[in-house]
């Protein structure tokens, strides 16, 4: 029987396993590779829209994503950054020389300390997430559509049991309940 292939438009689904079935991998581990199957689903899903956008890449639009994260005008240091990405701090600061260059955040030096460097959103950066938001939000549940099966939800559910143990009062604060964001997962 041909393995499932992958397209830019709809990615190969893992095969249905589990320890009863014969497969070896334990439910979280399998959990994991669906999540990783779900993230590039999404970071492919994205480049394109990302591109068009912002005109920068995939990596350095994680680094907005970070800054655009923290409250108010706030920012990150550096090594902050290279944390939060797992990136190496080489790396980071071509990116981020990148992103300055495009005029989407600024770098400045921190107050007492010589070597920190701590970096911000332009209003320009800021303008543009929230323009793209829609099509970005777009461009994530698409991917999550193609990529994770209802079946596979409840996987990913059983591998964050604390998301399948939600009540709908919980979510009444958020303005969704259970039954919404399994629907939106699964779209």
């Amino acid at each position: 029987m041909p393995e499932p292939s992958a397209t830019a438009d709809a990615p190969a689904d893992l095969p249905p396993s589990s320890p009863e079935a014969g497969g070896l991998l334990p439910p979280e581990l399998r959990a994991w590779m669906l999540l990783l199957a779900a993230t590039g689903a999404i970071e492919q899903q994205l480049r394109s829209v990302v591109k068009k956008a912002f005109g920068v890449s995939h990596d350095e639009f994680l680094v907005l994503c970070l800054l655009a994260d923290q409250p108010g005008t706030g920012g990150l240091r550096m090594t902050q950054i290279a944390e939060l990405l797992g990136r190496p701090k080489t790396r980071l600061t071509y990116q981020v020389a990148c992103l300055q260059h495009a005029g989407l955040i600024t770098r400045q030096s921190v107050c007492g300390d010589k070597r920190g460097v701590e970096v911000t959103l332009t209003d320009k950066a800021r303008r543009l997430l929230t323009e793209a938001s829609a099509p970005l939000a777009g461009a994530v549940t698409d991917a999550l559509d193609h990529a994770i099966s209802p079946a596979q939800h409840e996987a990913m559910c059983g591998f964050l049991p604390h998301t399948s143990d939600t009540t709908d009062t919980e979510h009444a604060d958020t303005g969704r309940d259970d039954a919404v964001r399994k629907d939106a997962v699964r779209k």
